[in-house]
């Protein structure tokens, strides 16, 4: 760990009005977890105790104490899909992977976890990889997944994948929602939020569908164009601290309601996202 650089890393958010999450998620992004040196140093830092610091680290799953494979596959054991098998399907992985839950692949390729809930009781057993939901999960389907994950996920359909499902979320910096269910997008409320790019500014409307890459915009937006994200209530901008896997393009950073956090990617056409959900749902 370089001091110099985590040093630089909290200065930079702390600096432009950022908060402890923007800073853990750029360690993160760097050394691909959370060294414990490095929060000793954050807590420091930011006069904050290190048990604050622990605490939001082990509160959001996005965050790692330890390095992760290139692909994260998490078992809900929560108490529905507990009773429809999911330690069995938690059971297969291992056997496939050839892990246990909490460890890494040797080659760095696959983690495997077993979660609390991810929120989706009724499409119990779930399995989440690399952000995409697998809903009533059963042991033949674990080699197709891990299979699939391989090769990378395929892009999901909107009106027949059960994968996906809504979210509802709200800008990080004032907690104010940034849903519009005046304005649908998918048939469902859209999340409002105001870009800028070149030199234009004005309203792009999300789809609340996770897994969806629905978005209608009040200006035409080139393919490829990265645009910067604002919180239409307190102006804050949207920007997170890691860089999208699939192109390298600043991740917009917002709150799930419920607990959680969803980003998106910044560049117009790209479809990087993560989901970090915890607790009971939305």
């Amino acid at each position: 760990m370089k001091t110099d650089e985590i040093q630089g890393i909290i200065e930079k958010h702390l600096g432009d009005g950022g908060g402890l999450i923007s800073v853990l998620e750029e360690i993160q992004a760097v050394y691909g977890y959370l060294p414990a040196d490095a929060l000793r140093l954050v807590a420091d830092e930011t006069k904050r105790s290190l048990v604050d610091v622990y605490g939001v680290v082990t509160f959001y799953k996005s965050f790692s104490l330890t390095p992760r494979g290139k692909h994260l596959c998490s078992v809900c054991m929560g108490t529905a899909c507990h009773v429809r098998g999911a330690p069995v399907i938690a059971q297969e992985f291992e056997r496939r992977l050839g892990i246990r839950a909490g460890q890494t692949t040797p080659d760095r390729e696959f983690t495997l976890e077993t979660v609390n809930c991810l929120g989706a009781c009724a499409l119990g057993p779930i399995v989440v990889v690399d952000g995409h939901y697998f809903s009533n999960v059963d042991t033949a389907q674990v080699k197709n997944i891990v299979k699939k994950a391989r090769a990378g996920l395929e892009e999901v359909k909107v009106k027949t994948d059960r994968r996906i499902f809504p979210v509802s979320v709200s800008c990080s910096r004032c907690n104010h929602s940034l849903m519009d269910p005046d304005n649908p997008v998918d048939g469902v409320p859209s999340v409002r939020v105001t870009v800028s790019f070149e030199r234009k500014h004005g309203w792009l409307l999300l789809s609340s569908l996770y897994g969806s890459y629905t978005v209608e915009s009040e200006y035409e937006i080139p393919k490829d164009m990265v645009l910067d994200f604002f919180c239409p209530h307190c102006h804050a901008e949207l920007k997170g601290a890691s860089k999208c896997p699939e192109c390298g393009a600043p991740m917009v950073s917002m709150v799930v309601r419920g607990g959680g956090i969803v980003q998106v990617c910044s560049r117009r056409g790209c479809k990087g996202h993560m989901l970090d959900l915890h607790g009971g749902g939305f």
